[in-house]
């Protein structure tokens, strides 16, 4: 899915809401726009492979050096 992280970086550096002559727009709030962000995080996290664990075969070395 999209990384908002970006999107939310450049939107944070502008104006929430804007007004002119051709007309007039109002972002989502920072909070919702970072929430957002988190929940397709989460979500995309819980749809890979493995569920985030990772297992591994450790082979500790002997006193015989096998």
């Amino acid at each position: 899915m999209a990384d908002l992280s970006s999107q939310i970086e450049t939107n944070a550096a502008g104006p929430k809401k804007a007004k002119s002559d051709e007309g007039e727009f109002e972002q989502h709030s920072l909070s919702e726009q970072i929430e957002a962000d988190r929940y397709l995080n989460n979500r995309d996290a819980a749809r890979a492979k493995g569920f985030g664990l990772r297992v591994v075969r450790a082979k500790t070395s002997s006193a015989l050096g096998q």
